[in-house]
């Protein structure tokens, strides 16, 4: 991208915002579900307790299903279970079968660490690359993706590796870039890998493939697809116009492909200052939700079945500096009818507002003026937030009105989404990682 000297100057905010596309998520044994399974419905791996195995969690839309969390905010804030030394970067934490994986930057190299999600001991810890370095932010930016036996990462630079959750070694890797000629986002590659049965997905962004997919086993590249640069989302499988799809938000459109064999179905034009299209798209009754910062704004699509591509149509949009929600680089929480998001003003300015909005009609229900940039995951009727100001902020999901359970500052400057497990939410920093009991007393 081409900017002037000037823009760049003023850059940071907005870019240290792009570089927030990752996000987090922890260890167990479930992706994606297959492309057989409907979208939605969580493979079976990921039905047991306490799994957050990939970016935004089991269903890859940052809700749990655990209960029994805390409904008072206990005195001083929720426990500290553990903390310790993390490392430079952005990557998410996915937690599965007691362990907490997540990608940092220290020694001069990128490496996928694992602890242990009760004690947090270090249980291994693997390096995948050199030191990666940006203007806009070092380190890794991608949630990894654990499976099975297999956990995959994606460095800063665009390097997918898969090893062995259980010890760290590693299995194979690829370099998607080089294979197909793409050049490196200005903001780092940011695309947390989606598993779907025996292939791993990863955007990259080249002109010979936007999507690109390999075997989990082999590592040998199985399809590419589309033909537009990166932007900073992640691949996601949804249902949406009657049919499963992987649904792929780039950085100047948004495309649906077909799982199996990269098949582009539709693609709906959707451009954003500098590519930042960030936000994950969600499924809503069969409709795909898309939401961009910039003072771009919001879509809801309408996908009809149409030979064997799809008409789109707009069920309602809302675009422009008045849009009633600009996620600059949050997935919003769809519960209830009900969207929850932050609302970002300006080209990544500084003043973002928490917004409830009526996923239906595109219609405000209720707003928290200035509320402040961060990120946010559901469980049990709650919205679990943090902050760029290092805030744990804890609030009933409700579309009525805004209900604050609690707020305590927790841990330094933050980008990343929290993650839950088994009563316990992870969060990181790019100094520590640290573990708090929110169960109900």
């Amino acid at each position: 991208m081409s900017v002037t000297t000037s823009r760049r100057v003023n850059f940071w905010t907005l870019a240290a915002a792009c570089l927030a596309l990752l996000t987090a998520v922890p260890d167990r044994a479930a992706a994606q579900p297959p492309a057989s399974q409907k979208a939605g419905a969580a493979a079976p791996e990921a039905m047991l307790a306490g799994e957050w195995p990939q970016f935004l969690g089991p269903q890859r839309n940052g809700i749990s299903s655990e209960p029994n969390l805390i409904e008072t905010w206990p005195e001083g804030g929720p426990k500290v279970v553990w903390r310790v030394p993390g490392g430079v970067g952005m990557s998410g934490l996915a937690i599965s079968r007691g362990r907490v994986l997540t990608l940092v930057q220290n020694k001069r190299q990128q490496w996928v660490v694992a602890l242990n999600s009760r004690t947090g001991e270090s249980l291994w810890e693997t390096a995948i690359a050199d030191a990666y370095r940006n203007p806009m932010g070092d380190g890794p930016r991608a949630t990894p993706a654990i499976v099975g036996n297999q956990v995959f990462v994606f460095s800063g630079e665009g390097l997918l590796v898969a090893l062995d959750v259980r010890d760290g070694k590693k299995l194979w890797s690829a370099d998607p870039l080089t294979e197909l000629s793409g050049k490196e986002a200005e903001y780092g590659m940011a695309s947390s890998p989606l598993v779907i049965g025996d292939q791993v997905i990863v955007t990259v962004g080249a002109g010979t493939g936007t999507l690109v997919a390999y075997d989990t086993k082999t590592g040998k590249q199985v399809w590419t697809a589309g033909k537009d640069p990166a932007g900073y989302s992640s691949p996601t499988l949804l249902e949406v116009g009657g049919r499963s799809q992987i649904v792929s938000y780039t950085g100047r459109s948004v495309l649906g492909v077909a799982p199996q064999t990269g098949e582009v179905l539709w693609r709906y034009p959707f451009e954003t200052n500098y590519d930042c299209n960030i936000a994950t798209p969600l499924s809503i009754k069969g409709q795909l939700f898309l939401s961009a910062g910039e003072n771009h704004g919001s879509v809801l699509l309408d996908l009809k079945p149409k030979a064997d591509k799809f008409e789109i149509t707009e069920a309602w949009q809302s675009f422009g500096p008045k849009s009633v929600l600009r996620s600059e680089w949050q997935t919003p929480i769809l519960l209830d009818g009900f969207l929850y998001g932050m609302d970002n003003v300006g080209g990544a300015g500084p003043v973002t507002h928490l917004t409830c909005v009526n996923a239906t009609t595109g219609e405000r229900a209720w707003q928290v003026p200035r509320f402040g940039k961060g990120n946010l995951i559901a469980a049990d009727g709650k919205l679990f937030m943090t902050t760029m100001a290092g805030e744990l902020v804890v609030a009933r999901a409700s579309s009525k009105k805004y209900d604050e359970l609690g707020r305590a500052t927790v841990l330094e400057t933050t980008r990343q989404a929290p993650a839950l497990s088994n009563g316990r939410l992870f969060l990181r920093d790019g100094r520590e990682i640290i573990s708090l009991d929110v169960r109900r007393p």
